[in-house]
């Protein structure tokens, strides 16, 4: 028990437990309404293509933000830059979305949600920056389950959308994501406190201006490329960026559409997808993840590509399609969860403490430039075929044994433990 992560979360101290227990939050206001966004926009007139190109523009705005993330972070501290980012990319959006009439909006919001970028390096900082080292595959899993918790109330959502249909109940979860939101950003300042690198780096960057800390990044790039395990971990983020951001905005709409599975039902779909990857997270990956990396990366990959290809295979009609669907799910949840922690994980691992900012702003600038036109690019696709965006999943997920099996040849595998 004492290895668990169970005994992790109760014995989290400082900042790591302010931010694993603030989680919930996020869980309750934007993973309730954000994975039916797509839907949303497809019926208030968007085409796939422009869905695809939303996607792209937030995927753009985020490289821009991403750019600055490291010197924001260490100039105006971590916890500062986590707060006032997190209300430009998700409480005036929520807003935004909750009055959504037409492209224009979706527009406006997708820019401002680039500023997650910031607060992903931010609050990544927050939480890692005072743990153990050998903590951080535990919290990384722990912070994936509280997310996937807010499916438990997907009922609800079922419930508003079938009394009131789609629209004006993805608009009522909107604004209880703007409320919840922004209370999750108010506590979570309250019972944080600035990391102890996050002090150093504000008196280092005091007297310097955004623009110079920026200029630095050729000298962090090159300590990127001298690192082997950090390029290796960059393209696994990569790669997982990239189908879970085509998973995310087309299930939906291959369910809803292709399949014909109602909208009032997709919530419950998500439940018994979050269900899974809970299960995963607690009880099987840790088994998997207490050794070596490899396997389970593998194990990852081959689990999301026989989950997309069972979702290929669904009929529209016939008793098997329910049957299939959620075969599907359990696949994709297993794949979820292990691509999820592991991809979060190596970064955190091969990550150098002292620059840690200024190298995940790159990390974040790289995985987003090669993820950004993939969500245009699925788009287009989807409006050929809804079947193609899966199809390019695979692609890649296939793409992503093959660099681990590479990697793994030439490199000693390296424990979750470090």
């Amino acid at each position: 028990m004492s290895d668990s992560l169970f005994s992790t979360l109760k014995n989290l101290k400082g900042n790591p437990r302010a931010c694993v227990y603030t989680e919930p939050l996020w869980g309750l206001s934007m993973n309730l309404c954000m994975p039916y966004l797509s839907v949303f926009m497809l019926a208030l007139g968007l085409t796939d293509t422009r869905i695809g190109f939303i996607v792209t523009i937030n995927m753009i705005s985020q490289i821009v933000f991403s750019f600055f993330s490291g010197p924001v972070t260490d100039k105006m501290g971590r916890r500062n830059a986590t707060a006032i980012f997190d209300i430009i990319a998700w409480s005036i959006p929520s807003l935004i979305w909750f009055n959504a009439q037409g492209f224009t909006f979706f527009f406006i919001a997708a820019l401002l949600n680039g500023a997650t970028a910031v607060t992903s390096n931010s609050w990544t900082c927050l939480l890692i920056e005072d743990a153990e080292k050998k903590q951080t595959t535990k919290i990384f899993s722990i912070i994936i389950a509280f997310g996937q918790f807010s499916a438990f109330f997907a009922p609800i959502s079922s419930i508003l959308i079938s009394k009131l249909t789609l629209v004006p109940a993805i608009r009522i979860l909107f604004i209880n994501a703007f409320i919840l939101m922004s209370l999750k950003i108010l506590i979570l300042y309250l019972v944080s406190r600035e990391t102890g690198i996050g002090r150093n780096r504000m008196l280092e960057t005091k007297n310097k201006n955004i623009f110079e800390l920026a200029g630095g990044y050729g000298d962090v790039l090159k300590i990127i490329l001298r690192s082997k395990g950090m390029v290796f971990a960059i393209m696994i983020a990569a790669l997982a960026g990239i189908v879970g951001m085509i998973n995310g905005t087309f299930w939906q709409i291959i369910v809803n559409k292709k399949l014909l599975v109602e909208a009032s039902l997709l919530p419950l779909f998500m439940v018994f997808r979050s269900v899974l990857a809970i299960v995963f997270l607690f009880f099987v990956i840790p088994r998997l993840s207490k050794g070596l990396l490899k396997m389970p990366l593998l194990l990852g990959f081959a689990a999301y590509i026989i989950g997309q290809g069972l979702l290929l295979s669904v009929p529209v009609e016939g008793i098997i399609k329910f049957p299939l669907l959620f075969l599907s799910l359990v696949f994709d949840g297993f794949g979820l969860g292990i691509l999820g922690m592991l991809s979060e994980s190596l970064i955190s691992l091969y990550v150098n403490p002292a620059e840690r900012a200024r190298i995940m702003a790159i990390r974040f600038m790289i995985v987003l430039s090669i993820a950004a036109p993939f969500g245009w690019i699925g788009g287009i696709l989807s409006d050929i075929s809804r079947n193609l965006p899966f199809v390019l999943n695979m692609v890649f997920l296939l793409a992503g044994i093959i660099i681990t099996l590479i990697y793994y040849r030439k490199e000693n595998d390296h424990s979750a433990e470090h």
